[in-house]
Order: C-alpha cells, then structure tokens, then sequence
C-alpha cells in the first residue's frame, strides 16, 4: 500500500500528537477563513450596494450637466436677445420721436398695443 493510502484509512487512534496539534491548527484556521469569506461577501455587497449608488450617482451628475449646459446656453440666448431688444427699442423710441412723441410717451408706449394697432 501507498503512504496516502495508509493514511486515509488509519483512524484516531493512529494520528500522530504532532499531527493532531495542526489539524487542532487548521481547524482554528478554518474558523477564521469562514469569518473572513462572511466579512468578504458583506464586504462585497457594500461595494456593489455602493456601485448601483454610484451609478445613479453618476446619473445625476449627467442630469446636472445636462441642465447646466441647458442653463448656460438659455442665459447666453437671453442675453443676446436681452442686446437686440435694447436695439430694437431704441430705434422704435427714436422712431416714435421723429414722429412727434416726446421721449417719455415713447418710452411709455404699450408696444403690445401699437403692434396690434398696425395689424387691423
């Protein structure tokens, strides 16, 4: 018979002290690898708790962006608009003033009205 035969069936009685004491060792040890692998899948799960956070996490970063973005072009569109009305007024003002309107009247002018006025 072979060594490793011999030893898968000797019993108890025939294990070594010295033996005995390492697999006293390894079962100790064993004991700590379960506790580690439990710590390990809490551990795991944390992270892939955190990850789905992180995504949507990250979603949010994307609305934002995309908001800012949004934001920032309407602001620049309403400044610009903001510039050509002021244009605008101006010469309907000065129109207004060479069509014998003082600058104040111009300058009160229901332009929503005129508008309409000029439609009919």
């Amino acid at each position: 018979m072979s060594g490793a035969r011999r030893v898968a069936t000797a019993g108890p009685s025939q294990c070594p002290a010295f033996a005995r004491e390492l697999a006293g060792r390894l079962s100790v040890l064993f004991e700590r690898d379960v506790e580690i692998a439990r710590r390990l899948n809490d551990a795991g799960r944390r992270l892939r708790a955190a990850n789905e956070s992180e995504a949507a996490l990250q979603q949010a970063r994307w609305t934002i962006d995309r908001a800012f973005h949004d934001y920032q072009t309407a602001a620049e569109e309403r400044r610009r608009l903001a510039a050509e009305i002021g244009e605008v007024i101006r010469r309907f003002v000065d129109a207004l003033v060479a069509a014998g309107w003082s600058e104040e009247q111009a300058r009160a002018a229901n332009v929503h009205e005129l508008a309409g006025a000029g439609v009919r």
